[in-house]
């Protein structure tokens, strides 16, 4: 399975089905959930910790380093696939949402190659 033929709700139905056969839904309350993923994210930041830009990007060209960032990211995702299931968030109108939210706040024409209007 690939990001190209697996949707959301795929995952979302496979966290879930994990998740349940270990019966640890009473453990998937919002707040562990939102703390396990920040756990998690600073995991993911590890990896990067103390590199200059230069040497991040090429963390992809180790394959040995690339397949830790991933397991990485997989957990950051499980969490979140998790948080999405226990408050029934749909993710895609979330995220979608989000960026009709930051298209606003962010016009393309304003702010081309900079994080700040001039």
């Amino acid at each position: 399975m690939s990001d190209a033929d697996t949707s959301v709700q795929q995952l979302r139905d496979a966290m879930r089905a994990f998740v349940a056969d270990r019966q640890w839904q009473k453990y998937h309350t919002p707040k562990n959930l939102a703390m396990s993923l920040a756990i998690e994210a600073a995991e993911l930041m590890e990896h990067f910790q103390w590199l200059d830009p230069a040497e991040s990007l090429a963390v992809a060209a180790s394959a040995a380093d690339k397949a830790q960032v991933a397991d990485e990211l997989a957990d950051v995702l499980c969490y979140a696939l998790s948080l999405a299931n226990a408050m029934e968030i749909d993710v895609a109108t979330a995220v979608l949402g989000k960026l009709q939210k930051n298209a606003a706040k962010y016009p393309a024409d304003r702010f081309q190659g900079r994080y700040r209007a001039d």
